[in-house]
């Protein structure tokens, strides 16, 4: 296995590249690579490059780089989600697993029924932990493009910034009107998507009308309530199947 390091400074024409302090601190202490290893740079914006450990210090670890190689395939479908503030570790739990199947970007929603209350996501800690989350499923999966995490913000706010064609607010099967995921001619054509998941209690009445007024359609996965932060998961799976996107 060769191991791969985020490098968002690395540029086009770059030879050599310093690590940020978390990249230099688990090639050197964790992994314990001396220099002459081999490894991979990716700059979290679709760059993969080949590369060899120069130095190992803890403090700013430094690659030489040489020619790009081919990272995992960006999905074909650009999928933005929108999910509910979760307590944390349920929802770096769903980020992880959305970013290991491909979401574009991941919109932190303030809900009326979130059980995390708006102070707590206020300070710039918990969206630097997001993000290095998202660096981490990144690495994991393959994937050279890091997701962005947005700024919490309300349903309103998510769907008034929002430019996809195509929404998608998944809900309970108990939501009236909420038609089911399954099979449908025109999911081939789709080419962006909003994919919105609510919190534990759910989405409240006036949310699910507030996103059928924005043009979302409200569908469920079937008889079964799923729990919040599985839901993602499975929602992602089963749109990127339908998509021919797996």
């Amino acid at each position: 296995m060769v191991h791969r390091f985020y490098a968002p400074g690395m540029s086009a024409g770059a030879t050599r590249v310093v690590l940020d302090g978390v990249e230099s601190v688990h090639l050197a202490r964790v992994l314990r690579l001396r220099p002459g290893s081999r490894v991979r740079a990716f700059d979290g914006r679709g760059t993969e490059r080949e590369a060899r450990v120069a130095t190992a210090h803890p403090k700013g670890a430094e690659l030489d780089l040489f020619d790009p190689v081919g990272a995992a395939p960006e999905a074909r479908v650009h999928v933005e989600l929108g999910l509910g503030l979760l307590k944390a570790d349920r929802f770096d739990a769903a980020l992880r697993d959305a970013v290991m199947l491909g979401v574009a970007a991941v919109h932190p929603l303030l809900t009326e029924r979130s059980d995390v209350p708006a102070g707590a996501v206020a300070s710039g800690t918990r969206r630097e932990r997001w993000h290095r989350i998202a660096v981490a499923s990144s690495k994991q999966s393959g994937r050279a493009t890091v997701p962005a995490v947005h700024e919490p913000a309300g349903l309103r706010a998510c769907l008034a910034a929002d430019r996809s064609p195509t929404r998608i607010l998944l809900a309970e099967p108990s939501v009236a009107g909420a038609e089911p995921l399954q099979a449908d001619a025109g999911w081939a054509a789709v080419t962006q998507a909003l994919v919105l998941v609510g919190p534990e209690g759910g989405w409240t009445p006036g949310e699910v009308g507030l996103a059928r007024a924005g043009g979302c359609r409200v569908m469920s996965l079937g008889t079964r309530t799923l729990r919040a932060d599985a839901a993602p998961l499975v929602a992602l799976s089963v749109l990127q199947f339908l998509w021919g996107d797996l």
